[in-house]
């Protein structure tokens, strides 16, 4: 019986006549951080797209905890237990921290589509918000509209709203995109807390974030996996330091 989460078998993805991804292999482990890397170019927001339900692959499969998730829509995904984020911060500017988490938290409540002044009533929606604040250490930004938090603050938040389906996979996208040193640091340490017994499978061009987050390391170029390991075992990899990290970086 595989222990893997979720697998890519064989995965494939045609534009017309342009394969972008090649035959990618990949197993997620239940509790791992496992980092995908590679140049720009690579395919691996096309690999996201695909395991999201954003893109259907042209061939190959994906099973996420036993289920053939390969073609089903993002929805029918997130209900298996899979959430993302995106490059782009995604969230309502205009409305305040709970505000954009209560919706979040709604969704597996089944009450999206309630009216917001029969939801403030719900106890167990503002709970479940309540305590996602505090995990993200958002809880004295509670009435901050969102669009008036910093950037890191807002990643903060969107991560928060991943969290709300209580998924047993989440797929970070350039995380730390934009961020200074400060930020970068403060929202890596709160990845590892949030998703300590999750299976996390982040992309992400900060170097020395992939190498002290991550258990276990893929190396995509040309939308290919060339290697697969531990940070330990990439960074003394040939192959990668020559199509990817380079000499000064791996050492």
């Amino acid at each position: 019986m595989s222990t893997s989460i979720l697998t890519l078998r064989g995965v494939r993805k045609s534009f017309g006549e342009t394969e972008i991804i090649r035959g990618v292999d990949l197993a997620l482990k239940p509790d791992e951080r496992h980092a995908l890397i590679g140049p720009n170019g690579a395919g691996k927001s096309t690999v996201f797209h695909l395991v999201s339900g954003n893109l259907k692959p042209t061939a190959g499969e994906i099973v996420l905890d036993g289920h053939r998730i390969d073609g089903q829509k993002p929805q029918e995904v997130n209900r298996l237990g899979l959430a993302r984020s995106f490059q782009i911060t995604n969230i309502f500017p205009k409305l305040t921290v709970f505000e954009n988490l209560r919706l979040a938290v709604m969704r597996p409540h089944g009450l999206q589509y309630h009216l917001v002044t029969l939801i403030a009533r719900h106890r167990g929606v503002r709970e479940e918000t309540e305590r996602l604040l505090e995990q993200v250490r958002l809880q004295h930004r509670a009435d901050t509209l969102a669009g008036e938090l910093s950037y890191s603050q807002q990643r903060s938040l969107e991560i928060a709203m991943t969290l709300a389906c209580d998924p047993k996979v989440v797929l970070l996208d350039e995380p730390m995109a934009g961020m200074s040193n400060e930020e970068t640091a403060y929202t890596a340490q709160l990845i590892r807390e949030v998703t300590r017994g999750r299976a996390l499978l982040i992309v992400e061009h900060d170097m020395q974030v992939v190498f002290s987050l991550s258990d276990r390391i893929s190396v995509l170029v040309y939308g290919q996996v060339i290697a697969t390991g531990t940070p330990e075992e990439i960074r003394a990899n040939p192959a990668v330091k020559e199509a990817y990290l380079g000499e000064e970086v791996a050492a």
